[in-house]
C-alpha cells in the first residue's frame, strides 16, 4: 500500500517563476516585432519625417520677377524685365509627353493656342511601368480639332513589363523623354524659336508666353515656376513646381528634351500645375499604378474607389504619405488635409470661358464621374 506523505511547511506544486533574464528577452522580442510592424506598414511615413535630418535641398533658384497686367504694353512689360522688344515674335514649340490627360490637353491648347506655333505630343503604348494602354489622344482626336493645323503628333512604342522583369518605370519614362527629341527635331523648329518642355499637366499661362514671344534679353533656359494645384484648382499646395522649361532653341544636343534641372533661373508665378486632376475616378488609379512612383500603392485599399473619392473631396493624400519636404517647420506646416480654396481668379482663360464643361475642376466640383 503506498504511503502518500504530507506537503513539507514551504512547497509548493506550482511551477518556479522564470528567470527575471528570459522575461527581459521576452519582451525585447516583443519590442522587435512591433517596431518591424510598424516599419512596414508606415515606413514611408516614417522616412519622410525624419528626410530633414537626412537629405539637404537643392541650391535655391534664382527667381526672375514676372511683371503683367491687362492692357500694357509690352514693349513696356519687357522693360520692367530689364529686356527689350523685339522687332518680331518669337515662334514657341510646345513640347510634351502624354498619358491619358484629356480635359487638362484640352484646357493647355485653349490657353496656348493663339501664342504657339507647333504643338508636340507624343503618347506611349504602355504606362510607365510596363502595362499596355490605348492611345488615348489618338482616339480623341477630333476633340482637339480646333488646334489641327498646329498638331504634331508621334508615338512611343513603349515596353510591355513580363513578371520577373524588374523594369524601372523611371528608365521607361527617361526613354520616352529622349524620343521627343527626334519629334521635336521633325516639328521644323529653328534657332532662336522657344520651346517649352513640360508634362501635360503643367500648363504655362498665356502671359508667360507673350514674354517669351516678344522680350530680347530672356535667359537662353529658365525653369517656369509653376502654382501646385492637387486634384483641381479648389485645392492649392504651393508654388514649389519647377521642371517645366522654356529654352531658346540651339540645337537638338543643348535643347535636348529634358524634365530635370537644367539651370539656376527660374521665372515667377508662370503657370499652373495641376497634379491628378480628372473627370473620372478610374483615372485616378490608372495613374496611381501607371506613373514613375506606382510604388507608392503599397496596399489594394488604396486603389478602391470610394477611398480615392473620399480623399479627393478632402484634400488628403491618395497614398498616405506625409509631404516631401526638406525642413521640419515645411513639413509640419503641410501636414494634414489641404485647405480649400474659393478662389477661382488667375486661373486658365479657356478653363473659365468653358466653366460648366470643367465645372469639377473648380471650387464645389470634388464629385466625379464613375466612368
Amino acid at each position: 500500500m503506498a504511503i502518500i506523505r504530507p506537503l513539507r511547511h514551504g512547497s509548493s506544486s506550482r511551477l518556479r517563476p522564470l528567470p527575471r533574464k528570459f522575461h527581459l528577452i521576452l519582451i525585447m522580442i516583443l519590442v522587435s516585432i512591433f517596431v518591424v510592424t510598424i516599419i512596414l506598414t508606415h515606413g514611408q511615413k516614417i522616412s519622410y519625417f525624419f528626410r530633414p535630418m537626412w537629405d539637404h535641398p537643392p541650391p535655391p533658384f534664382i527667381h526672375i520677377p514676372h511683371y503683367y497686367a491687362e492692357n500694357v504694353s509690352m514693349d513696356h512689360l519687357c522693360h520692367l524685365h530689364g529686356w527689350s522688344l523685339l522687332p518680331k515674335p518669337r515662334r514657341i514649340f510646345d513640347a510634351i509627353i502624354f498619358s491619358n490627360e484629356l480635359d487638362l490637353l484640352e484646357i493647355r491648347y485653349g490657353e496656348l493656342l493663339p501664342y504657339v506655333t507647333k504643338f508636340l505630343i507624343l503618347e506611349s503604348k504602355t504606362t510607365f511601368t510596363g502595362i499596355p494602354k490605348p492611345l488615348f489622344f489618338s482616339l480623341n482626336r477630333s476633340r482637339f480639332a480646333f488646334a489641327k493645323k498646329k498638331i504634331v503628333h508621334d508615338v512611343f512604342s513603349g515596353e510591355i513589363a513580363t513578371p520577373g522583369s524588374n523594369k524601372d518605370p523611371f528608365d521607361l519614362e527617361r526613354k520616352q523623354r529622349i524620343a521627343m527629341d527626334s519629334l521635336v527635331s521633325k516639328s521644323g523648329i529653328s534657332y532662336g524659336d522657344i520651346i517649352i518642355m513640360s508634362d501635360t499637366d503643367e500648363i504655362p499661362s498665356a502671359n508667360t508666353l507673350k514674354i517669351l514671344q516678344w522680350c530680347d534679353g530672356v535667359p537662353p533656359i529658365m525653369h517656369l515656376e509653376l502654382k501646385n494645384y492637387m486634384y483641381s484648382f479648389e485645392f492649392p499646395v504651393d508654388y514649389s513646381s519647377w521642371r517645366a522649361t522654356a529654352h531658346i532653341y540651339a540645337g537638338p544636343y543643348i535643347s535636348s528634351y529634358r524634365h530635370s534641372r537644367q539651370t539656376d533661373y527660374i521665372f515667377s508665378d508662370a503657370g499652373w500645375h495641376c497634379s491628378f486632376c480628372f473627370r473620372f475616378i478610374t483615372d485616378f488609379g490608372f495613374k496611381m499604378t501607371g506613373y514613375s512612383h506606382a510604388d507608392r500603392v503599397r496596399r489594394k485599399k488604396f486603389l478602391d474607389q470610394r477611398r480615392i473619392q473620399k480623399l479627393i473631396c478632402e484634400g488628403d493624400d491618395l497614398f498616405d504619405m506625409l509631404p516631401e519636404e526638406y525642413s521640419f517647420k515645411e513639413l509640419i506646416t503641410k501636414m494634414g488635409s489641404i485647405p480649400r480654396s474659393s478662389s477661382a481668379v488667375h486661373l486658365p482663360t479657356f478653363l473659365i470661358k468653358n466653366a460648366d464643361k470643367f465645372r469639377f475642376l473648380l471650387p464645389g466640383g470634388c464629385l466625379r464621374e464613375p466612368n
